[in-house]
């Protein structure tokens, strides 16, 4: 098994480090354009493994040449939201770096699975898909596990129990669009509906959309890398261990849910083919609306980025 990640800023070296960490991997190469950078992190994650007790070759590259035949794709590369940025103010320099990072992988790694973890989330999803021309199910955007992660978070924190007992689920687009939804979020089987007021449940509802921006208004001078790289490599480990784990994952539908050629935060059952099926929830209608206009934002985004490809 072989894994490239494209980007070796935060996110993309985190996430390195636990692809090498759980030994995901035989090889894992890191790539960016920064000369030094991908070889200086690459070989610092190395020199851990004998520390670990994990045999995975670490290699960094300027070129992707080292790439070639890789098995999973991870591009995480792109700048980084600042305050007072939203992440369609992203769109116009991270569609180019995306395009150019699909199109060198894919052309080296034809039989691969893309995971896109660089935002805007669903649109950079979308260019990843039209450029390397994979199928559907080969291409996967990172968005929903890590806005689940957030809200599982703090639905813990709140109620004071522990993680692992909470379970939760978020739907549609990255961002102020994204569509938690408490009636089917449970601790210990228990719905949340049945913990908490509806007043608390919105409170926790709003910060799980304000996650991202929250943790960049904290740092600054960055975003989020800790959450996100974990988030991207579940969706990694389920696919080389071949789990068929039910994750939220941003996926190009055909139909599902009622909408065609846009990618949507839905729920997927995630195997060594990639997506392998598209769990559709029974929404009421408070949920289905919600859906909607998080599904004609992404469009709405997708419509301008293929205006600046043209």
């Amino acid at each position: 098994m072989k894994i490239t990640v494209i980007g070796a800023g935060n996110v993309g070296a985190t996430t390195a480090q636990r692809l090498v960490d759980k030994q995901l991997a035989n090889e894992v190469v890191l790539v960016d354009v920064l000369d030094g950078v991908p070889q200086g992190k690459a070989l610092d994650i190395y020199e851990a493994t004998p520390v670990e007790k994990t045999d995975v070759r670490v290699v960094g590259t300027n070129t992707y040449d080292e790439t070639a035949a890789s098995d999973i794709i991870v591009i995480t590369a792109g700048i980084a939201r600042k305050p007072g940025m939203s992440r369609d103010d992203l769109m116009n320099t991270n569609s180019g770096i995306v395009r150019s990072c699909t199109e060198a992988s894919a052309a080296r790694s034809p039989n691969a699975i893309i995971i896109v973890v660089s935002n805007p989330l669903d649109v950079m999803s979308y260019v990843a898909l039209k450029v390397s021309k994979f199928d559907r199910h080969r291409v996967i955007g990172m968005a929903g596990v890590l806005d689940t992660a957030r809200f599982r978070s703090f639905i813990a924190m709140e109620l004071n129990v522990s993680v692992e007992d909470v379970s939760a689920f978020v739907l549609g687009g990255h961002g102020d669009s994204m569509v938690p939804l408490p009636r089917y979020s449970t601790v210990a089987g228990i719905p949340i509906t049945e913990l908490m007021d509806k007043v608390t449940i919105d409170r926790l509802v709003k910060r799980t959309r304000d996650g991202g921006i929250e943790i960049v208004n904290f740092l600054k001078t960055g975003s989020a890398y800790y959450a996100p790289s974990s988030s991207a490599v579940a969706m990694v480990e389920s696919i080389v261990k071949d789990k068929k784990r039910i994750l939220p994952c941003a996926v190009w539908l055909e139909g599902e849910y009622g909408y065609s050629n846009l990618f949507v935060g839905v729920l997927a059952k995630l195997g060594s083919a990639g997506v392998e099926k598209v769990i559709e929830l029974d929404l009421n209608e408070t949920e289905k609306t919600m859906l909607k206009k998080s599904a004609d934002a992404v469009k709405g985004l997708i419509e301008v980025v293929e205006g600046l490809s043209r």
